[in-house]
């Protein structure tokens, strides 16, 4: 059942991608290259990449916050005893391509990322294709639990290509191929190297407003895994210099192959995380 509706939707979105192309095309706008411009208004959908790029030589922060769970209500004032922070620095190397480090409270989890277009949608060619790449090190591990811990079992690396297509002015859409690698899991049956597909979208409200979702679907999981596959749905708020994200997500972790990997809530269950993410360029 699992593979028919991965199935039905990767169909949904080929339909999506290919779908009057000429037509549609006419209603986008474009800068002077000509490329399709604002796909995405944040660098994230909302737990993962987008294909926006910080532009040349700017420096953007990113203060992202994921509370504890809802579920548990007063018993932790719906998650605001139970905060997880990230701090992430993205800088833009040149026109295509950019550099970031993250720090997150989540198992003290240093991180560096690379981002790059390959080509950009335009009138000629139906979507962007960017690269994304990072190597993460969890400084949470100890000595005590692990004695025969190296440096290298601190390490994971995770990469996309991420996929998008503008299909108007109001809607875009996402698909990224994903593949990672953890050097160190915690379940026996769980494979080190792992893969999955990312898809997600975005729809314009108004000039600063839009509604965003994404997920992510983890192919090879462990069955012993008690984690999930990630879902997350936000707003966009645009405001001067700022894009502000307003979210729910069965995520805590905000890194990439965090939330691939450790999505513990559960949607059925009421069992989501409420959260932002910030960023403000400079």
């Amino acid at each position: 059942m699992k593979s028919r509706s991965l199935l039905f939707l990767i169909s949904v979105f080929s339909t999506f991608f290919s779908y009057a192309q000429s037509d549609l095309l006419d209603e986008i706008d474009y800068n002077s290259n000509p490329e399709v411009i604002a796909s995405f208004k944040s660098l994230k959908v909302v737990n993962f990449e987008s294909t926006k790029l910080v532009s040349e030589k700017e420096f953007t922060f990113s203060v992202s916050h994921r509370f504890g769970s809802i579920k548990y209500g007063f018993e932790n004032f719906f998650g605001l005893d139970d905060a997880v922070t990230r701090l992430n620095f993205i800088y833009g190397l040149n026109s295509f391509s950019n550099l970031s480090f993250s720090r997150t409270s989540y198992k003290k989890i240093y991180d560096i990322g690379f981002k790059s277009r390959l080509l950009p949608q335009t009138e000629n060619f139906p979507v962007t294709l960017v690269f994304y790449s990072s190597i993460t090190l969890d400084s949470s591990l100890k000595k005590a639990e692990y004695p025969e811990l190296t440096f290298g079992n601190r390490m994971g690396y995770f990469t996309q290509l991420i996929v998008s297509r503008k299909l108007s002015n109001a809607l875009s859409l996402i698909l990224s191929p994903t593949f990672f690698h953890e050097n160190l899991v915690i379940f026996d049956a769980q494979k080190n190297t792992q893969y999955g597909l990312c898809f997600g979208g975005r729809y314009k409200l108004s000039k600063r407003l839009s509604l965003n979702f994404d997920y992510g679907h983890h192919f090879n999981r462990a069955d012993e895994s008690n984690f999930n596959n990630p879902l997350g749905v936000g707003v966009d708020i645009e405001t001067g210099g700022h894009v502000f994200q307003l979210l729910f997500s069965n995520s805590q972790p905000m890194n990439s192959i965090n939330a691939m990997t450790s999505a513990s809530g559960d949607w059925t269950d009421g069992d989501v995380y409420f959260g932002f993410n910030l960023f403000r360029t400079f």
